[in-house]
């Protein structure tokens, strides 16, 4: 199937773009082979030469989750292909999967994986074969608040639970001084902050209420926040809105906390977050039935109890076509995809955004996704 560079239906704006235009003249990363000249016409066209130089262009977006990754990728990227321009749109992951469903971007940056609905729609663009979940971002969620004074904030998961659906509304509520013995905590009211847009980081942060606190926390997992409350758009926006605002407390891209965050309680310790101890939630994970063979979307241990886990962890995903119709532009997305799960790709990550470098084990099983993607 056709990928239509930007069709009729596409309704998601591209408003918030990376774009870095490779320059230099280190080496090339090795390309995937089968790469002709002949594709169908595209908005832009990606080509490759016989040094296994490529030009052209690579469209994305999707989660602002990876935005400080991407950055990173983007940069590595381009000494190694510097003919070849990557531009994302950090819009928010349900933003990047509807693109992909459109045939307006050739990925998405998701932090949940695409639905039954979606997998299906996406054969349009992709194919009888659909899209692959590649991980390639490890991050916890963090608990942000603004409460000056109260350092070190424990919350159990039940606590946790009540304070975001509104039923404990004070920061001196009983059932938090019993998760923080001996603090000053004052009579200010809460101000729960959530995601305005449409959010993969809101759909993982509601799955582990629903795991972990299932009697206190009565809604179905969704990337749109239940409980009328005080809105933001993207993690940089929940932040500022935090950051500012004495009394608050939210969720966000760990990447992106700069104040205060809450240690959550996880069997009988209270755990910081950190990528060591987001990666422990990965590993114990199990694949997710997609129906699409050798995928790699996970469903995560929300309700470990596992000594020094912080169970809040999200996984982000470049959500790739199994099949594009153009050789040149199939190549061109392998060869960044393979860069981004490299060792080089994802220790770049890991010291711009704090993410958690994706295991050997994962590593390969990617490589080897990623190789098997089709073009022409």
């Amino acid at each position: 199937m056709k990928l239509h560079r930007l069709g009729p239906t596409v309704v998601i704006a591209m408003t918030a773009s990376l774009v870095l235009a490779a320059c230099g003249d280190d080496s090339p990363t090795t390309p995937a082979s089968g790469a002709d000249d002949g594709g169908q016409e595209q908005a832009s066209e990606t080509e490759g030469d016989a040094s296994g130089q490529l030009s052209g262009d690579v469209k994305a977006s999707g989660a602002s989750s990876q935005e400080a990754a991407m950055t990173a990728w983007i940069a590595g990227y381009q000494a190694v292909q510097p003919g070849v321009t990557v531009q994302y749109d950090s819009i928010g992951s349900g933003g990047g999967r509807e693109n992909l469903i459109a045939g307006a971007v050739d990925f998405a940056g998701s932090d949940a994986y695409l639905d039954e609905e979606e997998r299906e729609a996406v054969k349009e663009v992709c194919g009888p074969g659909g899209a692959y979940h590649i991980p390639v971002y490890i991050s916890p969620v963090a608990v942000p608040y603004n409460l000056p004074g109260v350092d070190g904030l424990q919350l159990t998961p039940e606590t946790l639970a009540k304070i975001m659906n509104q039923d404990i509304t004070t920061w001196d509520d009983p059932a938090i001084a019993a998760d923080n013995p001996g603090a000053e905590l004052p009579a200010t009211e809460i101000t729960v902050v959530h995601r305005s847009d449409d959010s993969g980081t809101t759909e993982n942060f509601m799955e582990y209420l629903s795991a972990a606190a299932p009697d206190a926390w009565p809604h179905e997992a969704d990337k749109a926040w239940p409980v009328p409350a005080e809105a933001a758009a993207q993690n940089t926006g929940v932040i500022q809105v935090i950051n500012s605002t004495e009394g608050t407390i939210g969720y966000a891209d760990a990447s992106v906390v700069t104040g205060q965050s809450a240690a959550i309680g996880v069997g009988e310790d209270f755990v910081e977050f950190s990528p060591e101890a987001a990666a422990k939630v990965v590993d114990a994970s199990e694949p997710a039935d997609t129906g699409v063979e050798g995928d790699l979307a996970l469903e995560l241990a929300r309700d470990t109890t596992a000594s020094g886990a912080y169970p809040i962890v999200l996984v982000s995903y470049h959500i790739a076509c199994s099949s594009y119709d153009d050789a040149d532009r199939a190549n061109a997305v392998k060869d960044f995809l393979t860069y981004v799960v490299s060792e080089d790709g994802q220790t770049a990550a890991s010291e711009a955004a704090g993410s958690a470098p994706i295991s050997e084990e994962l590593r390969e099983k990617a490589t080897n996704l990623i190789d098997s993607i089709q073009g022409g």
